[in-house]
């Protein structure tokens, strides 16, 4: 659940008296004036935030499949069972007050939450926890932690093991926004998994959001979250805006007064992808071609005497068929012989004996290279139609002679 500021105190929420720990820099309409916001946001779902009148995910029972080993060879470590060289307090330059406990990490209740001293933008983040047991509590008072991408978008951590609460407030759940599609919770005490892909938000640079952020989530194994764009950061009571805050931030834990265990926390720093530059995007200088000689690659072409590609003309470019398509690739001229497709980085070179004749064509997509036969079109129908003529040929009957009186 998503944490209040300076209140590290209890605060009875409806029967199940939730117990919230301590957040520094929480929300605060009043202060922020983020009140009217927030209602604009919320028009953006269906669903009020913990509506308990939204249809719970069915209970699937999870595979022992979902606990990795170690860590990947490129992973940043965030806990090995060891120590919290990688925490500290949230928005203190203090250490973290919770405790490691025969190699597992365990929250002191009242020690408030912790985050990591790096900050990570787009992660893949794995992590194994466990609710208390035996359980105690109902509803949100239940075994309830939480972890927090960039500081602000809450996976809820919550022994949903044959426990009731609101959907959107369950194990696995984009806190307050998506429940998850199945309820994929172990029994308390079990060790359980979270795996975790996480793209930042992007804003341009006047501060306006371009792409909300997307959250995938496997617990124990299952998917429970699809590529999710959370309309926010995730918040309790309201929604949240996106604001720009550098493309970076702490992974966070929750103190939710809950003796809930972690180990074996570690994540991989995603890339960017390459965007091409304009070298790779600039559109094809197409050169004029005569029809005498786009018609003079007209044909089938093929390793040997059978064509597996077929080329056409089409006005002033050709046109390339392949026996896995339904429909042709244009071809477009960029010299006389060599042609190039407007969509894939593949090339079409024509060869040519000394009489003008063609011979055959160099194909290139990507890095694979082939070069085929061009087989001539009259010599195929020839061929064809002697084949025709000799089997018309066979089934005709033999005319008898007369015989001689």
């Amino acid at each position: 659940m998503r944490r209040l500021t300076k209140y590290a105190g209890l605060v009875g929420v409806m029967a199940g008296a939730v117990v919230l720990g301590a957040r520094a820099g929480a929300d605060d309409p009043e202060k922020k004036g983020e009140g009217e916001k927030s209602a604009a946001v919320a028009k953006k779902t269906v669903w009020k935030q913990h509506d308990v009148r939204r249809p719970k995910p069915k209970a699937v029972e999870a595979g022992e499949g979902g606990i990795a080993g170690k860590a990947p060879a490129d992973a940043v470590v965030l806990f090995d069972g060891s120590n919290l060289d990688a925490w500290k307090r949230e928005n203190r330059d203090e250490p973290a007050k919770w405790k490691v406990v025969d190699g597992v990490l365990e929250t002191t209740p009242g020690g408030g939450a912790i985050e990591t001293k790096a900050k990570f933008g787009d992660v893949q983040l794995h992590l194994e926890w466990a609710a208390p047991s035996p359980a105690k509590g109902v509803g949100q008072n239940r075994g309830n932690s939480g972890v927090f991408l960039m500081g602000d978008y809450e996976i809820q951590v919550l022994d949903s093991y044959q426990a009731e609460t609101y959907a959107d407030g369950q194990a696995g759940a984009i806190y307050g926004q998506y429940p998850p599609l199945s309820n994929a919770s172990r029994p308390p005490g079990a060790w359980q998994t979270y795996d975790i892909a996480f793209r930042r938000p992007q804003f341009d640079e006047a501060g306006k959001l371009l792409e909300p952020a997307r959250i995938t989530v496997f617990h124990n194994g299952i998917l429970v979250q699809n590529n999710e764009k959370p309309f926010g950061p995730t918040s309790w009571l309201k929604w949240e805006e996106y604001k720009d805050k550098g493309g970076r931030g702490p992974i966070a834990l929750q103190d939710h007064n809950h003796p809930v265990r972690y180990r074996n926390i570690w994540l991989r720093e995603l890339p960017e992808r390459a965007k091409p530059g304009p070298e790779h995007v600039a559109e094809i200088k197409k050169v004029p071609v005569s029809g005498e000689v786009l018609d003079r690659y007209v044909g089938g072409y093929g390793p040997g005497s059978r064509a597996s590609v077929k080329v056409a003309r089409e006005g002033d470019h050709l046109t390339v068929l392949f026996p896995s398509r339904t429909t042709p690739l244009d071809l477009i001229p960029i010299s006389e012989t060599t042609f190039d497709m407007p969509f894939t980085d593949g090339q079409f070179t024509f060869q040519v004996d000394q009489a003008g004749k063609t011979t055959g064509v160099h194909f290139r997509i990507g890095d694979s290279e082939r070069d085929m036969n061009w087989i001539d079109p009259s010599v195929k129908a020839k061929t064809k139609a002697k084949t025709q003529g000799k089997a018309k040929g066979k089934g005709q009957p033999k005319s008898k002679s007369k015989s001689k009186s």
